[in-house]
């Protein structure tokens, strides 16, 4: 089944195999399959009074290193491959991130373009329902994923709270601020991921590994395909920071801007146009003249030293690897390189900072959301952004390390995201030794 995603997202287990430690090896197979799969069908009544069942599901893949942590999506192609895939893929992501939390996923099989307001609402308690026997602040935190958002995770930590008869806001993040949601959460992934950028760039010329890390940030040019909160975030952060960002697309099209486009001005553009085609802004003014319009194919090849895929997976494949130029990819989107462009890049020298950790500052304020909640504390803006730094700064050097002793011991092949993955799999070996031996 070579389109099957957990088959998929298993292949990775089997090729890092030789690269693990001795040590770890015969526990590999605990993290073939997940924890508990739970599955089922929940009614919910529609408008018109009938009852409609939809098909729902819970994978928590494993607890090794903490809760089962992950999001809840509602989309029409949900499938219970898909869910296990992402819910390894969570645990792999919460351990490269160096939190407490292991990894989980949940999904319904619906189109909520389908639903009314109120058919959303019961669909989302309806799902809290199911969940709730399995769910807790010490046992699985959910959170928004695809189609889901803070008012749904509202609508299921409320249900939940009526269930078991106590205020628990820790089970559920990515809520409201007036529920016990984080300040800083919004922007977090796209935060993170310049944080990453900025970790590679200065262990780069800090080692001398390549001459053209020794230019201003502000003659580093950026494009990133994907301009909704992720890549729009991640432009906006890393313009503030001094880069030039030279391009940016949304799923239409693209816009190719060579003096460094306004990311907040392009932002304002494309909302009143309802697309980014044409939208050539430059220090906050958009004029037709000062750009041009691209497609997201040619995004991806033009001559930049960074490329940032933000939207779709899969786009960097074996047919355009060796036409991208860019000699850093920043990984902001899930899986947006394939195995076989992988392996091209990495020949050619490409710095590719891999999605389990480039993204990975959006779960990681989820986890000091739920800290926040079990304490009772909250943190200002500020806080939330310097811990982040801090536990992304910490995450990296984790990867650093990894990657250069694996260069040394087998000098051919290796990738920041083998590093990042051997990283993840034996801090969870690591604590399945500990705990069942």
């Amino acid at each position: 089944m070579a389109n099957d995603p957990y088959s998929n997202a298993l292949s990775f287990l089997s090729e890092i195999e030789k690269y693990l430690r001795p040590e770890y090896k015969k526990y590999l197979s605990r993290l073939t399959k997940p924890q508990n799969i739970h599955k089922g069908k929940i009614k919910v009544k529609m408008d018109d009074g009938k009852q409609k069942e939809f098909v729902a599901f819970r994978s928590q893949h494993s607890d090794a290193l903490g809760p089962f942590k992950g999001g809840i999506r509602f989309h029409q192609n949900v499938t219970e491959s898909e869910v296990k895939a992402l819910s390894l893929w969570m645990s792999i992501k919460c351990s490269v991130a160096g939190i407490p939390l292991g990894g989980g996923k949940g999904g319904i099989i619906v189109d909520p373009k389908k639903l009314s307001p109120l058919e959303l609402e019961r669909l989302s308690r309806a799902y809290a329902k199911f969940i709730a026997p399995i769910i807790g602040e010490k046992k699985d935190v959910p959170a928004p994923d695809v189609n889901t958002t803070p008012q749904i995770m509202a609508w299921m930590l409320d249900e939940y709270e009526k269930i078991i008869g106590y205020k628990a806001p820790g089970t559920f993040t990515g809520k409201p601020l007036a529920l016990g949601g984080s300040k800083g959460r919004t922007k977090a992934t796209g935060y993170g991921g310049v944080l990453a950028l900025k970790y590679l760039l200065d262990q780069l010329k800090k080692e001398k590994k390549a001459k053209w890390v020794e230019k201003p940030v502000s003659q580093m040019s950026i494009a990133v395909q994907g301009f909704g909160n992720v890549g729009y975030y991640f432009a906006q952060i890393a313009s503030d920071a001094g880069f030039k960002i030279v391009a940016a697309s949304d799923s239409r099209s693209g816009i190719y801007v060579k003096d460094g486009l306004d990311p907040k001005a392009t932002l304002v553009c494309k909302k009143g146009k309802g697309t980014i085609d044409g939208c050539y802004c430059v220090d906050g003014q958009c004029s037709i003249h000062k750009g041009k319009k691209i497609s997201n194919e040619e995004l991806l090849e033009l001559p930049v030293d960074i490329l940032v895929p933000g939207a779709l997976e899969s786009v960097i494949t074996e047919k355009n690897a060796n036409k991208i130029k860019a000699k850093v990819i920043v990984e902001m989107a899930n899986g947006p390189t394939t195995p076989e462009a992988d392996e091209i890049l990495t020949k050619k020298g490409v710095y590719i900072i891999p999605d389990v950790y480039a993204n990975s500052g959006g779960v990681s304020v989820s986890y000091f959301e739920w800290a926040q909640n079990l304490s009772g504390y909250y943190w200002s803006e500020e806080m939330v952004d310097e811990r982040l730094a801090q536990l992304m700064r910490s995450s990296f050097l984790h990867i650093w390390k990894r990657y250069i002793s694996l260069s040394k011991e087998f000098k051919n092949g290796i990738s920041l995201r083998l590093a990042a993955y051997l990283l993840a799999v034996e801090r969870i070996l690591e604590a399945e030794k500990l705990r069942r031996p």
